[in-house]
């Protein structure tokens, strides 16, 4: 069964390679989506795809890469609307920060 997840992640995720680490998990688990800096800090990013897929996404996400600590995961449901924002032709994008 496909999922679709909407998330905000909290504490020090910009300077650290955070959306580069997210883009990279998600392409290589076969995921869609995106991701984005926000102005305050946080990351914002949509992944769709197999349940089992997007939870283990969104355990990464907890994780992050070396130098990000993430004090707060926010997750809810997403919606094709959001998951539209992408890029067009590809499957995972990396979106300016708003």
């Amino acid at each position: 069964m496909n999922v679709m997840r909407h998330v905000f992640i909290r504490g020090r995720v910009q300077g650290v390679g955070y959306r580069a680490f997210v883009e990279y998990t998600a392409i290589e688990q076969g995921l869609e989506g995106w991701v984005r800096n926000r102005r305050d800090g946080s990351v914002e990013a949509i992944f769709a795809g197999p349940a089992a897929t997007v939870a283990r996404m969104l355990e990464a996400c907890r994780r992050g890469p070396p130098g990000a600590r993430v004090d707060v995961l926010d997750e809810r449901d997403g919606s094709p609307a959001q998951l539209s924002q992408r890029r067009t032709g590809e499957r995972f994008s990396v979106l300016s920060t708003v």
